[in-house]
């Protein structure tokens, strides 16, 4: 397991220190799960956005199928 070092204030050490009875490291695991977890979710809905602002809706009429046949019309097949 790694190890990370962080600065407090001398207030906040003193007022953690008095509640002996917390795991500071695991409640320091838990919140930076949690920052983590917010912020792929959110490069996640970024990403959606940025695929459903991509999506191109064909005109009226358009048929794929029949640009398809036009362009096997062209190619010779061998026997």
């Amino acid at each position: 397991m790694s190890m990370i070092s962080i600065r407090v204030d001398s207030e906040l050490k003193g007022r953690m220190e008095r509640k002996k009875d917390v795991n500071w490291s695991e409640v320091v695991r838990q919140a930076l799960e949690r920052v983590l977890a917010e912020e792929e979710g959110q490069n996640l809905a970024k990403a959606v956005l940025l695929n459903e602002r991509n999506v191109i809706t064909p005109d009226e009429g358009y048929s794929s199928l029949t640009i398809i046949r036009e362009g096997r019309g062209g190619v010779r097949w061998r026997r």
